[in-house]
Formats: C-alpha cells, sequence, structure tokens
C-alpha cells in the first residue's frame, strides 16, 4: 500500500502500526519519529499541499485531519480520484475509536486494537483517580499577541478536564478564542499552561506572564503540546501526562493530595 500523510499525528500513527515502510510521503510539519520521516518526500504543509506531487505519487489512501487540513484540498483530491480519509476526534474514545478505524483501513487491525484498548485502559485509571481529588481550575494558553486559549469542543481540554481539570474557558463559543489578561485573573485559574504549540512557549514566558499578572511561577507551566493535542500512537502517554499536569506531579500545579 502506499501512503501519503498531511498530518503529523497521523504520520506518527502509521508508523506506530508498523508500515511506515509504506508511506511514500508527508508534510513538512511531520517531525516524528525523526528517523522514520527524515528521508520521505515532502509534500508542502497542513493547509498548503502541493496537489499535483501529490497525484504523481498515485497513493492508495491520502490521510487527512477535519482540522489540520483544509476542505478544499480534500475535494480537489477526491475529484483527482484519490481516496481520502479524513478524521477528527474531539475526545479520548472518539480517539481510539479513530485509531481502529484507520487501522482496519491500512490492514493493520490487530495492531490498532492493542493501541486502542491501551487507550481506553488508561482513560479509566485515570477517571477513577479523579473522582477522589478536588478538580483544579485551569486555563491553557495557545499563543500570544493575542492570547488565545481552547474552548471544550478542543482535545486538549478533553484530556485536562478528564484527569480533574475544569477548564475557565470551556464555554466560550470559538474554539479558540481571543482571551484578555483581565479576563484570565478574573477567572481565577488555580493553574495556567502555556502550550509549547502552535505558539512555541519558553519558561522565559512564564518569568514574563508571572510579573504581569502578579502570579507566583508555580501556577504557571509550559506544557507540551504534542502529548495534549496529538491524537493518536501518543495518547496513552498524553493521558497519563494531562493527569500528571492537573495532580501536580510535575512542578508548579496545585496538588489535591
Amino acid at each position: 500500500m502506499r501512503i501519503v500523510s498531511l498530518c503529523p499525528s497521523l504520520t506518527e500513527l502509521v508508523f506506530a502500526l508498523g508500515i511506515g515502510r509504506e508511506l511514500v510521503a508527508c508534510t513538512k510539519f511531520c517531525v516524528h519519529p525523526a528517523r522514520g520521516v527524515q528521508k520521505l518526500k515532502k509534500v508542502g504543509g497542513t493547509k498548503d499541499p502541493n496537489l499535483e506531487a501529490i497525484q504523481a505519487l498515485r497513493p492508495d489512501i491520502v490521510l487527512m485531519n477535519d482540522e489540520e487540513n483544509r476542505r478544499e484540498d480534500y475535494q480537489e483530491l477526491t475529484e483527482q480520484g484519490l481516496n481520502c480519509y479524513s478524521t477528527m476526534p474531539r475526545t479520548i474514545s472518539e480517539t481510539a475509536s479513530m485509531v481502529r478505524s484507520i487501522a482496519a483501513v491500512l490492514g493493520r487491525a490487530e495492531v490498532g486494537e492493542e493501541l486502542a484498548v491501551e487507550i481506553e485502559r488508561r482513560s479509566v485509571r485515570v477517571a477513577e483517580a479523579a473522582k477522589d481529588r478536588d478538580p483544579v481550575k485551569f486555563a491553557y494558553l495557545i499563543w500570544m499577541k493575542p492570547w488565545m486559549s481552547v474552548n471544550k469542543d478542543t482535545f486538549a481540554h478533553a484530556l485536562l478536564s478528564h484527569a480533574g481539570g475544569v477548564n475557565v474557558f470551556s464555554g466560550r463559543e470559538e474554539r479558540y478564542p481571543e482571551v484578555s489578561l483581565e479576563e484570565l485573573m478574573e477567572a481565577s485559574p488555580e493553574l495556567i499552561l502555556l502550550c509549547t504549540e502552535p505558539f512555541p512557549f519558553q519558561s522565559g514566558h512564564v518569568v514574563d506572564l508571572s510579573v504581569e499578572l502578579g502570579l507566583p511561577m508555580d501556577r504557571i507551566l509550559v506544557a507540551d503540546g504534542e502529548l495534549l493535542s496529538w491524537h493518536g500512537a501518543r495518547t496513552p502517554d498524553g493521558i497519563d501526562y494531562a493527569d500528571s499536569l492537573i495532580r501536580g506531579l510535575l512542578g508548579g500545579a496545585p496538588s489535591a493530595e
């Protein structure tokens, strides 16, 4: 099978399913696994793929994501006769279902089932543990100038709330709402998470935000955006990572134990 992946997390998933050798191309943003994608042909970005190059590769399937990729690119590729398979999981259970469906399409149902079961196993364990703890109010910031957060219709929200977190901006209408620092202070989160993607937040931003808000630095953390937003192969670790953030095991977060 000849596979083209236009979503970084799906590229990683193909390798996790043991068929990385069947990938013929991916995007320039597909960076995991590093050695696996190094020699793959790059066909542009997630929002601006080279459709002619993809067509020339004559893939059996093109893996896409409803959010990462553009609808018009999906339509054009399908009109060219290519088999495009696009998914959009927003929750842990939807991610397990996505893994099963993609694995089945790629002829790796047994391996996909193992990964899906592991996702579900960790999900149950974390949810059970969260029942015995006080909830932790958090704000998850993905951009600055303007500051932007996430609402309840996002995968990061799903992971963190599953672990006992309460997203202070969950009720916003926009999936990625702009928020002011005044609104952030009024929401009174116990924990502020600065996500490493799409904006590359670093430790220096923690210091700056701490000074600007007048909050102690131990209430602000840089959070691994790949673990909290890449659904698929790293979701099991993402579930545990979200749990550690909410429980205060990674430094900075308030602990309910």
